[in-house]
């Protein structure tokens, strides 16, 4: 039967029908299966029994639970789509750095300085207008070496946290891992400091991953040979900066245990609340020791 029939039959059957709710002019002998108004043609649509008009269908859609990852986060169609773009930004910005504008490497990696090593104080230690090296630092790289090695151990533990978590969860645990260790390197040294690289954030994501493989009740031994080969690389090359290392290493952990083991009832406050604890720590340690150094 087309929609149009019963029209017909109730005009030619002389009783008048009603007019659809969105286009009163026009008679129709159809109703909507959930709200029962009248729809005409142009305004139904089809269902699994009968027809539903535009409104129903959007109050359908909206009880529709989104999909989520195991830890809450909207999935993507590119499970590691935040993992690249942080690789093609380190990139972007040692080109930038290395071969388009040099002086950029002094404006952009985390350094400071302060009597008695400095006449005055320059860099993150001069006031918060310098504490933004605190992220730039994290994507400027001191060669290609230092970032071939960042950028690859990015693009192995990145894609699988992204996928658990979703890509808004992921950067909060990068970011604040890669704050924290800029945060104590600064504290450790904040009067003579010069500091750049991803680490502190890939070691974050490194920590991460032990509170993953420990919620799987995946093997850790894997992992925790990689800690350990890292731990001894950091502390052997004097010109690594453990303090950055260490930093986003408890950062990942932490972040990572309130991230995936939070209550489901509560998970987006428990998360919200641990990257935002986790940020406002390292902000403290940093506001804390550039009091010290201008005191």
């Amino acid at each position: 039967m087309l929609p149009d029939e019963p029209a017909r039959a109730g005009a030619e059957g002389g009783r008048p029908l009603p007019g659809c709710y969105r286009h009163p002019e026009r008679e129709t002998g159809i109703s909507c299966v959930r709200c029962g108004r009248p729809i005409c043609p142009e305004c139904m649509v089809s269902a699994s029994v009968g027809f539903q008009c535009p409104e129903c269908v959007q109050d359908g859609h909206r009880d529709v639970r989104r999909a989520r990852t195991r830890f809450g986060g909207l999935p993507v169609a590119d499970g590691a789509l935040a993992t690249k773009t942080l690789i093609g930004l380190n990139l972007l910005v040692f080109v930038l750095t290395e071969y388009v504008r040099p002086e950029w490497w002094d404006t952009l990696a985390l350094q400071s300085l302060a009597p008695p090593s400095w006449y005055t104080t320059y860099g993150v230690a001069a006031g918060p207008d310098e504490w933004y090296r605190l992220v730039t630092a994290m994507f400027v790289h001191s060669g290609v070496v230092h970032l071939v090695m960042n950028m690859v151990s990015l693009w192995v533990l990145g894609p699988q946290l992204e996928r658990v978590l979703g890509w808004v969860r992921f950067l909060g645990l990068y970011l604040v891992s890669g704050l924290m260790g800029g945060a104590l390197s600064y504290l450790v040294s904040g009067g003579h400091l010069n500091s750049v690289g991803a680490s502190g954030a890939i070691f974050g994501l490194l920590g991460a991953t032990g509170v993953l493989f420990r919620v799987t009740r995946t093997p850790l031994g894997p992992l925790l040979a990689l800690l350990v080969f890292n731990v001894v690389i950091t502390f052997s090359v004097k010109a690594i900066d453990w303090r950055a290392h260490l930093g986003g290493l408890v950062a990942g952990v932490v972040t990572g245990v309130g991230l995936m083991y939070a209550p489901q009832s509560r998970r987006g406050l428990v998360q919200g609340l641990t990257v935002a604890g986790v940020l406002a720590a390292a902000v403290l340690i940093v506001a804390l020791e550039t009091a010290r150094l201008n005191g």
